[in-house]
């Protein structure tokens, strides 16, 4: 059940009720989490200017897809988790591939590799090291797309955690 209010932009107020008027005249609708972060234009704000910017980046979507699986399998969000699956699938991803990744790891040793390095963003990056960006180099990652791996974690953490928060769940719409 959602803990928090969803809001509109003729309930919300402020900087809040311009970026949603601004997403509902782009889009024409908008989900639960974004309503919802309404309630914070700060958390709304960062979340939109965050993933814009990874819409921008290097890393292969395909890729970031299978690290967003393998970091939300471990978060627990499965409003998130059913997204990025979705978004894998009609990215072409193959259901073993999927599988791999709620496992945390892939067929392809790069991928593999990648997606090790995402996990350990999330868990503990004090304990990456240098042989492992050195490694992801040999596979053919370049370092923005190296770098890109933390903005999709990043992104991960703060979706995740808002919608546990919320108490946004699949099936969870509000009706709004």
């Amino acid at each position: 059940m959602p803990r928090l209010t969803r809001l509109t932009p003729d309930t919300a107020v402020g900087a809040s009720r311009d970026l949603l008027a601004d997403l509902v005249s782009r889009h024409g609708q908008i989900g639960d989490m974004v309503s919802t972060m309404a309630n914070s234009p700060a958390v709304l704000g960062g979340y939109l200017q965050l993933s814009r910017a990874m819409g921008r980046a290097e890393l292969d979507r395909r890729i970031s897809e299978r690290i967003s699986i393998a970091v939300q399998v471990l978060q627990g969000c499965g409003l998130c988790l059913d997204a990025h699956v979705s978004a894998a699938r009609a990215l072409g991803v193959g259901e073993e591939e999927i599988e791999r990744a709620h496992a945390g790891t892939s067929a392809d040793p790069a991928i593999a590799a990648i997606i090790a390095l995402a996990l350990q963003v999330y868990r503990e990056p004090t304990s990456i090291t240098d042989e492992q960006v050195d490694a992801l180099r040999g596979h053919g990652y370049s370092d923005r797309a190296t770098a890109d791996v933390v903005g999709v974690v990043a992104l991960n953490v703060l979706t995740g955690a808002f919608n546990l928060l919320a108490g946004l769940a699949p099936g969870s719409d509000t009706g709004a």
